[in-house]
């Protein structure tokens, strides 16, 4: 097949690509004359390329043709084992960005604090700056609310227990009867509100993040400037994209966890 390629192009390696994506759903065994008509080789070249895959583990010669082995499987795993969570979850916060015009970011919780792990911004002014990194109390932002909420009673008194290290003088410094009485609507609806708890012109709403096992290891948020954006356009139009959002990350994740470690003897 004709291909633009430039200088230091390798026809070979590209040829042999070629060959193992010939092997298609609902084909299990592969002749060398429908290979060689998938992807438009000669025979003779076809016969190299799977003779060398067979050397290689990457095909096995059957009964009327070849079929792929499962060590085929590194090949893509070694991609999936080069991510991290944050890089699985990037693309989905860019959706996120693209779709709402507004900064989104994640956050783990860090004793009494949140810490921001992952970020997708836009330029806005806003009250308080915020960079992979930046600490904020937990309880006076939809995040830690999300993330607080998820603990059960003795990992929340624990937490609770703990000093913040934010160095932030939040607005919404509540006792704990009506920080208690705000976890349990989270839990309720299964998102949190922040409207300038934080600071003046601080609005954010936010959704718990799950790993493979379904539990809330991070919190993803849409924050806007107060002034711009009203809490009815907030929860009415970006709660469902944000939510949406949290969900697909959920679900990657959970591919992640499951994911095998390629191991090589």
């Amino acid at each position: 097949m004709a291909r633009e390629t430039g200088p230091d192009f390798i026809e070979a390696l590209a040829r042999g690509l070629d060959v193992v994506r010939s092997f298609r759903p609902g084909r299990r065994v592969s002749t060398l004359s429908e290979i060689a008509a998938d992807t438009g080789l000669a025979r003779p070249t076809v016969r190299r390329i799977l003779l060398t895959l067979t050397e290689l583990g990457y095909v096995r010669a059957v009964e009327r043709g070849y079929t792929l082995t499962p060590r085929v499987l590194e090949l893509g795993m070694a991609y999936v084992n080069s991510l991290d969570m944050w890089d699985v979850a990037r693309p989905h916060m860019e959706r996120l960005v693209a779709l709402t015009g507004e900064s989104t970011s994640m956050a783990q919780l860090d004793g009494s604090d949140i810490v921001y792990v992952a970020r997708v911004a836009v330029p806005k002014i806003v009250t308080l700056a915020v960079s992979i990194g930046t600490r904020f109390p937990a309880a006076a932002t939809s995040m830690g609310k999300v993330l607080l909420a998820a603990l059960d009673p003795a990992q929340l008194e624990k937490v609770l227990a703990e000093p913040g290290r934010s160095g932030i003088n939040a607005r919404w410094q509540p006792e704990r009867p009506a920080l208690e009485a705000a976890l349990r609507e989270v839990r309720a609806k299964g998102w949190a509100l922040a409207d300038q708890d934080l600071a003046l012109g601080i609005r954010s709403i936010a959704a718990g993040v799950r790993n493979g096992d379904g539990t809330v290891v991070a919190a993803l948020n849409v924050t806007v400037h107060a002034a711009e954006t009203s809490v009815d356009k907030l929860t009415g139009e970006y709660l469902p994209l944000l939510l949406h959002a949290a969900a697909d990350i959920s679900h990657d994740w959970s591919l992640l966890d499951t994911a095998p470690m390629v191991v090589r003897g």
